[in-house]
């Protein structure tokens, strides 16, 4: 297995995934695009010290993006949406 700190790139806070934290105890990460479901789950459960029951994966697709007259594409990118355990939490240094 690869080291967590390959897999796990970084945590994805916005409005809609703060909702899903409080309410259903959903995480969502950026991770590394050839990690798989197995590797995602070892990782998060050694690094924050939790239990996961269920991790779904959704490769992002890069969008075109305009500057001037010059066309750019964003990267691809891989998210993770890790539900844990009733009663546990993720708690972010803040």
């Amino acid at each position: 297995m690869r080291d967590i700190r390959n897999i796990i790139k970084s945590p994805i806070i916005t409005e809609k995934a703060s909702g899903k934290m409080e309410s259903e105890g959903k995480y969502s990460f950026e991770v590394d695009r050839r990690a798989n479901k197995i590797e995602i789950k070892a990782a998060v459960e050694k690094a924050f010290k939790v239990s996961v029951t269920q991790v779904n994966t959704v490769s992002m697709r890069g969008k075109n993006k305009r500057v001037r007259w010059q066309i750019g594409k964003t990267p691809e990118w891989k998210k993770a949406i890790v539900t844990l355990k009733k009663g546990e939490k993720i708690e972010y240094g803040t």
